[in-house]
């Protein structure tokens, strides 16, 4: 297996973050079968498609490095790197455009919901940038994809124009690309804002009070929880007691995700119980979780070297790996290369 995932280096990570994607990256480095390999990427590329300030974009993709190893990311293990020096992942997706089709990127339910009602206005990168994803998890060969339900039909558009080149350019044979299959972990939290149990967790939600960043001090967290929005009733014993109550299940969900328990087993230990009691159960568990991880963050935030040569080792691998499939793009394709073969 050869597992690929991105994340754009938008801020720091905050819960939802960790406990829907970046804990199971980690965890997939100890399960995965022998022999596996895993590379995750900061999407700096993807950054570009939407308006941006440079120098945010460079503090914030080496924040994100950081906050990535301090939450388990072993650059040791896993690959670890920045789009912007692997250039052939932006090259891939040029190749790409000639195999990907208008009324496929029409589809694309993200660019309708990011370009609003000015899509005239929008960038054209804004409109390719799922042949980049495409091009992103191709150009490694990956065999997995981890998704959530956001990013299923871009992995679906990666198989369909990885499908059509193969069937154009390639024999089934000796296929050029590989077609990568979803991994959606069954321990994927969805955690939701907690001042709106109805929508995610998010970076650009303008309330701080909605998330807890993973560089919150124990004092922010505790503040953070008590003060998440709830309902007056207390807690039921099953989980049918919670349903049209969406900020009393995104807490339950919280506290089963970081006590790698269900649901049905906070209900059990906590049924009965009002909030003024489960809350500050709940933020004794998320400062226990997010102390070693902010600690590690500090530290690594202070040392900008360290994290520069995280990036560039795992670059360097990266390069190794998409080469081959970049060359072998260019040879179905019919390009004439330095070296006069095609």
């Amino acid at each position: 297996m050869r597992v690929v995932s991105g994340i754009q280096p938008t801020g720091n990570l905050h819960l939802g973050n960790y406990l829907g994607a970046i804990r199971n990256w980690a965890r997939m480095q100890d399960e995965l079968p022998d022999g596996s390999e895993c590379l995750f990427f900061l999407a700096d590329l993807h950054a570009i498609s939407m308006p941006h300030d440079p120098a945010q974009l460079r503090s914030a993709t080496l924040e994100m490095a950081a906050a990535l190893v301090a939450c388990g990311i072993d650059p040791d293990r896993s690959i670890l790197f920045n789009q912007a020096q692997v250039p052939q992942h932006a090259e891939l997706q040029w190749l790409l455009n000639g195999t990907a089709r208008i009324g496929w990127l029409n589809r694309m339910t993200q660019f309708k919901d990011k370009s609003g009602k000015n899509r005239e206005g929008a960038s054209a990168a804004l409109f390719t940038y799922p042949v980049l994803q495409a091009a992103d998890v191709l150009v490694h060969q990956a065999t997995h994809v981890p998704v959530g339900e956001d990013q299923k039909q871009h992995l679906e558009l990666a198989r369909d124009i990885a499908a059509k080149f193969n069937h154009d350019f390639a024999s089934e044979e000796e296929p050029v690309f590989t077609l990568p299959e979803p991994i959606s972990p069954p321990d994927a939290a969805r955690i939701m804002s907690l001042r709106d149990g109805s929508k995610k967790m998010s970076k650009s939600d303008p309330s701080d009070m909605s998330r807890i960043n993973l560089s919150d001090d124990p004092d922010e967290v505790m503040k953070k929880v008590k003060k998440a929005k709830t309902d007056p009733e207390p807690l039921p014993s099953e989980r049918d007691g919670l349903e049209g109550r969406p900020e009393a299940l995104n807490l339950v969900t919280i506290y089963a995700a970081l006590t790698d328990s269900s649901v049905d087993a906070v209900l059990a230990d906590h049924g009965g119980e009002g909030f003024g009691a489960f809350k500050p159960a709940l933020g004794e568990v998320l400062v226990e979780t997010l102390r070693p991880i902010s600690a590690r963050f500090t530290d690594l935030l202070q040392d900008r070297e360290a994290i520069d040569a995280i990036l560039a080792r795992g670059a360097a691998k990266a390069r190794e790996r998409a080469v081959p499939t970049l060359e072998a793009a260019y040879s179905a394709l019919g390009f004439v290369r330095g070296d006069g073969t095609r």
